[in-house]
């Protein structure tokens, strides 16, 4: 049997499991077939806490679709509450190791329970070629982009992973129809989360999220991070803003050129995996 915790940040669900004390398999047929929200546990992926040689731990994501993926804001908020309210450390600040890089946490505790989490998620990447996006200039600023005989503007970057934001009058769209356009448009050969943004004011945005490899999600924590600074460099917010996806709000900050990020986590239920379900 495999015991697993069912945890979400502003909607952004994953199911985490305790690689350090268990074998877990990390196949896609597995992932997909536990994250199915009709024949699974339902969530948008699978995040596994393993052990680290250098850093506190080491966190593993995938996506519904089986792929794995190098960063999740939402998910790392929530990795750092499993690790804690498991009693698996007592530390309030942590470093957790990611294919994104090195991520610093640090936890907000009320009746030993982690209530609110703050992640310093580093410096953004601007570089064309490391997000990567296979544009002819250094940088994808406000550019504009022929998709299916329509021009839209984009701003790339990566948080770790590749993002491309678009600005829209209004959010209420077919994402679906528009979503697997850019995830798998020729300029991203690692594919690249979309986010669709409506500015409200210079303290406030709102957005949608289109996640490789899953699909509409309900919120993304480093999409969060991108729609912030991709607003920020094109002179439409300020450092300090909150950002609104379908989930909730999450607390976005640009200082000393790195961005913070700050939000809850929830641990929603947990349960055991019957071994048949992981052996086939």
């Amino acid at each position: 049997m495999l015991k697993f915790t069912k945890m979400e940040g502003i909607g952004n669900d994953y199911i985490y499991i305790d690689g350090i004390h268990q074998d877990v398999p990390m196949n896609p047929h597995f992932i997909t077939k536990i994250s199915d929200r009709h024949y699974g546990i339902g969530s948008d992926g699978v995040i596994v806490i393993l052990e680290s040689e250098i850093y506190d731990f080491k966190m593993r994501m995938f996506n519904l679709d089986g792929s794995e993926g190098k960063m999740c804001g939402n998910g790392i908020r929530c990795f750092a509450k499993f690790v804690y309210d498991h009693q698996l450390t007592k530390k309030t600040y942590l470093e957790i190791e990611t294919l994104g890089g090195i991520k610093k946490v640090w936890l907000t505790v009320d009746n030993n329970k982690v209530q609110y989490v703050k992640v310093n998620m580093g410096r953004p990447i601007l570089k064309s070629k490391d997000i990567p996006c296979l544009f002819d200039k250094e940088e994808m600023i406000n550019e504009p982009i022929d998709v299916d005989g329509q021009v839209y503007y984009l701003t790339s970057l990566s948080m770790g992973n590749p993002h491309t934001v678009i600005y829209m009058n209004q959010l209420d769209f077919n994402i679906q129809e528009l979503g697997i356009k850019f995830e798998k448009h020729i300029l991203f050969p690692e594919s690249v989360n979309t986010e669709f943004v409506e500015v409200v004011n210079r303290q406030y945005l709102k957005m949608r999220v289109w996640e490789r490899g899953s699909g509409e999600t309900m919120a993304c924590g480093t999409g969060a991070c991108a729609v912030m600074y991709a607003s920020y460099i094109n002179g439409l917010c300020d450092s300090h803003v909150q950002v609104e996806l379908l989930g909730g709000i999450l607390d976005i900050c640009y200082e000393n050129g790195e961005i913070w990020m700050s939000g809850p986590a929830t641990t929603v239920f947990e349960g055991i995996i019957q071994e048949e379900v992981f052996n086939v």
